[in-house]
């Protein structure tokens, strides 16, 4: 079998196994539809490829998914370099979402943590600090959850071994939370 062929056939194992997730996605689709039809935001975070994929994440909110409507406010823990690296600096690095947490997160926001190992300390200190402040949070995590698994208000784990196609299953798991959310968000 191919590279091609093997990839293809593990991602297709990968994104069926996320039909058990169905319930606790629905509760995670309501908890942002809550959050941003208040006037709160989301805050999204990860690290690596998953910091790609929380800004590609807040940005599917505040720009649009697809179908045209109004912004809805999303920002994306990832996008500000000088701020991240003064906390590597000043403090350390496990620090970096959890400031941001402290210092930008409202009760009625809702932060979301990506980490495909569920091993990721800032991860977990973002989530620790929402909690500390009474915000609710999302953690889309992979493999067995991790250390990470149980501290967010809703957990989304894809299991897996290859990080690659646990990456897949996580984009597909947001893009069905985008489509489940977007459909009821006023358009104006």
């Amino acid at each position: 079998m191919s590279h091609l062929s093997r990839a293809i056939e593990d991602s297709i194992v990968t994104l069926r196994n996320l039909s058990a997730l169905e319930e606790p996605l629905d509760r995670a689709a309501q908890l942002i539809l809550r959050s941003l039809t208040s006037g709160k935001k989301l805050l999204v975070c990860g690290n690596g490829g998953s910091a790609s994929d929380a800004t590609h994440l807040a940005t599917e909110f505040l720009c649009r998914f697809t179908g045209d409507r109004r912004p809805y406010p999303a920002i994306s823990l990832t996008a500000n370099g000088e701020f991240m690296t003064a906390v590597c600096n000043d403090y350390s690095a496990d620090e970096i979402f959890a400031r941001q947490v402290w210092g930008l997160a409202e009760k009625g926001d809702v932060l979301i943590g990506i980490t495909t190992s569920g091993k990721s300390k800032n991860i977990l200190r973002a989530l620790e600090e929402a909690k500390r402040k009474g915000v609710e949070s999302i953690a889309i995590l992979g493999r067995d959850g991790g250390f990470t698994k149980g501290v967010a208000t809703i957990d989304l784990i894809v299991p897996g071994t290859v990080t690659a196609r646990i990456q897949e299953a996580q984009k597909v798991l947001f893009h069905a939370l985008c489509e489940m959310v977007e459909e009821k968000l006023p358009k104006a």
